[in-house]
C-alpha cells in the first residue's frame, strides 16, 4: 500500500473510532457527521447548530447530527475526502478546496468577479445557477447543498496598502489556489500558499509580510495581535460551501429530502446573519483592544491590475463563461448598491 493511500486509510479508521466514540445514545439512529474547520463560536458553526435543531425536531427518531468543529475531524483537504468515502456526511470547505474536485469552482477565486454584496448575494441565492456548479462533483461522490458567506477579503499587513504600488514585493499568505498565485502576482505580490493554521507564527517571525482574509480573522485566530493595518482593497468575495455525501443525500425518501433542504436554508439564512454581527463585533475588538487601523485603499488600482488576468481565465476555463456573463449581468443590475 502507498503511503499516500495507507495515510488516508488510517485517517480514516482514526475517524471512524472517535466519531463512534462520541456517538452517545445513536442506538437505532443514524449518526449524521459534520465537520467543520472553524471554533465553535464562528457564524459556520451557530449555523450548523441550527440545522441540527431542526433536523432533530423532525427527524429526532432516525437522525442524530454531530458536529465537529476546530479541524478535530481533519483539515478541510482531508475532511472532504472522508466525506467522498461516507466516512463523514457534511464538511464546510472552501472555494479553493472545491477547485481540487471541479475547477469549475475557481470563478469564485477571480479578484473582483462581484462589484458588491448586493450582486454577491442575488447569484449566491440564485439556485438554478448555482446548481449548475453544485452537481459537477457527483461523480466524485459529494455534492455542495448550501453555501456560507465568508466576507470580503483584504490585506492585513505591518504596513499601510494605499493603492497597488504599496503591496508590491511583500509576500502575502494565500490560500491553495492557482487563482490566487495569479492574482498576487498580478498585483506585484509574491504568493505564499500555506495552511491557516500557520499564519499567526508567519507573520510573528516574518515568514510572510502579512495575509488576506476577512475582518474575523484578526480576533478568532488572534491574527490582529501581529499585524497593524488591516486595508480595504476588497479583491474577493469566496463563499464557503456546505458539502453533503452524495449517497448519503440521495439515499433519503423525498420527505427527508425537503426537511433537509429547509434545514439547510435555515443554516444559511443563520450563518449570514450572524457574520455581519460578528464582522462589526470584530473590527470593533480588533480596534479598540489590539490597536489595529483600518485603511480605506483605492480599489480602483487593484482593479485595473487584474482585468487582463479575467480575459487569461477565461480563455483556460470556457465552462465558467455563462456564469461569468451572468454574474457580469448582476453587477450591471445592481450597479448603484453596496
Amino acid at each position: 500500500m502507498k503511503v499516500k493511500s495507507l495515510c488516508k486509510f488510517l485517517l480514516l479508521i482514526t475517524v471512524l473510532l472517535f466519531t463512534m466514540g462520541c456517538s452517545g445514545n445513536t442506538i437505532g439512529k443514524k449518526l449524521i457527521r459534520v465537520s467543520n474547520g472553524q471554533p465553535a463560536s464562528h457564524p459556520d458553526n451557530i449555523a450548523m447548530e441550527a440545522f441540527k435543531k431542526y433536523i432533530e425536531d423532525k427527524l429526532g427518531d432516525k437522525y442524530e447530527v454531530k458536529i465537529y468543529p476546530n479541524g478535530l475531524l481533519g483539515a478541510s483537504k482531508n475532511a472532504l475526502e472522508l466525506c467522498q468515502t461516507g466516512a463523514l456526511e457534511f464538511v464546510i470547505a472552501s472555494a479553493s478546496n472545491m477547485e481540487t474536485f471541479d475547477d469549475i469552482y475557481s470563478i469564485f477565486s477571480i479578484p473582483y468577479i462581484f462589484d458588491n454584496v448586493t450582486a454577491y448575494y442575488e447569484v449566491m441565492n440564485n439556485e438554478t445557477r448555482m446548481s449548475e456548479i453544485y452537481n459537477t462533483t457527483i461523480d466524485q461522490g459529494v455534492l455542495t447543498v448550501g453555501w456560507f458567506d465568508a466576507g470580503t477579503r483584504n490585506f492585513y499587513t505591518n504596513k499601510p496598502i494605499r493603492t497597488v504600488e504599496d503591496v508590491k514585493g511583500m509576500k502575502i499568505r494565500v490560500q491553495p489556489s492557482p487563482t490566487n498565485i495569479a492574482m498576487m502576482d498580478a498585483f506585484g505580490a509574491g504568493a505564499v500558499p500555506m495552511p491557516f493554521s500557520e499564519v499567526y507564527t508567519a507573520i510573528q517571525n516574518n515568514t510572510v509580510d502579512g495575509a488576506e482574509n476577512n475582518e474575523m480573522a484578526l480576533t478568532s485566530v488572534k491574527h490582529g495581535e501581529v499585524v497593524k493595518y488591516y486595508n480595504y482593497n476588497m479583491h474577493q468575495m469566496v463563499p464557503d460551501f456546505l458539502v453533503a455525501n452524495y449517497l448519503f443525500i440521495n439515499g433519503l425518501d423525498d420527505s427527508e429530502k425537503a426537511i433537509f433542504r429547509e434545514a439547510i436554508k435555515i443554516a444559511e439564512k443563520v450563518e449570514q446573519e450572524e457574520w455581519k454581527k460578528q464582522t462589526q463585533e470584530a473590527i470593533e475588538v480588533s480596534q479598540s483592544k489590539m490597536g489595529v487601523e483600518f485603511i480605506e485603499s483605492d480599489v480602483q488600482s487593484f482593479k485595473e491590475r487584474v482585468i487582463p488576468l479575467h480575459q487569461q481565465i477565461l480563455k483556460n476555463n470556457s465552462k465558467i463563461k455563462a456564469l461569468y456573463d451572468y454574474i457580469d449581468e448582476m453587477n450591471k443590475k445592481y450597479k448603484d448598491e453596496v
